[in-house]
């Protein structure tokens, strides 16, 4: 392998395990709010977590650059403050894939906790465990399996990032150059030996983790 077929794929790992962090920390709080709760916008929240299964990934890109571009609302201030943009780095890589593979975890935590019995939890209460303590000690222990399993399937899709991570992150070797972008870059250039590598490694890597999701969302059920 070339040296950039090993840094594309280096990077799309490392992109990925990050993302996947990132949506166990912010994925799994927000589908116990959406399972567990009954708050004025849940609905909003609902959406904006879907949005990105049925949006192409190219007008998701489009409000990431709307948000975290040179100009964009978050991403301006930021800019001024710092000289430092988002844009175009792999930290853009990073939130491209943890946007677009967050439904992915939320639908099936969600699922998996609604799946818990609420008696379980009144016990918990009535011994005087906060609702926190009762989440951490007997709701998601007892939904883990369907957590793993959106998990497994967010990192999947992590890996996988294609049209949003071009439009915030770019294409450039070295620095953004995911294994997708990648393989769209070498099928372009007739470098056929590099693309059928990483083809070949995403899916196995993707075949791999499904199986792991599989068999996780079947000791959920």
């Amino acid at each position: 392998m070339s040296a950039e077929t090993v840094d594309a794929l280096l990077l799309s790992i490392r992109v990925a395990l990050v993302a996947t962090v990132l949506n166990a920390v912010v994925g799994v709080p927000v589908a116990y709010l959406l399972a567990r709760r009954q708050f004025r916008g849940r609905s909003v929240v609902d959406l904006l977590v879907t949005l990105p299964l049925v949006l192409p990934p190219t007008v998701t890109g489009y409000y990431l650059i709307v948000l975290f571009g040179r100009r964009g609302w978050l991403g301006a201030p930021l800019y001024a403050a710092t000289g430092w943009t988002i844009a175009f780095t792999w930290y853009a890589a990073v939130i491209a894939a943890t946007v677009m593979a967050l439904p992915l975890l939320v639908r099936p935590a969600r699922a998996a906790i609604e799946s818990v019995d609420r008696n379980l939890e009144r016990a918990a209460f009535t011994l005087g465990r906060a609702e926190w303590r009762t989440a951490l000690e007997v709701t998601l222990p007892l939904a883990r399996n369907g957590i793993l399993a959106g998990l497994v399937l967010a990192f999947t899709r992590a890996l996988g990032e294609f049209g949003a991570t071009l439009m915030l992150a770019g294409n450039i070797p070295g620095k953004t150059t995911t294994v997708p972008l990648a393989i769209y870059t070498a099928t372009q250039t007739g470098e056929t030996a590099d693309a059928l590598i990483l083809v070949l490694a995403l899916t196995a890597m993707s075949c791999v983790v499904l199986l792991v999701a599989g068999r996780l969302g079947a000791r959920a059920t």
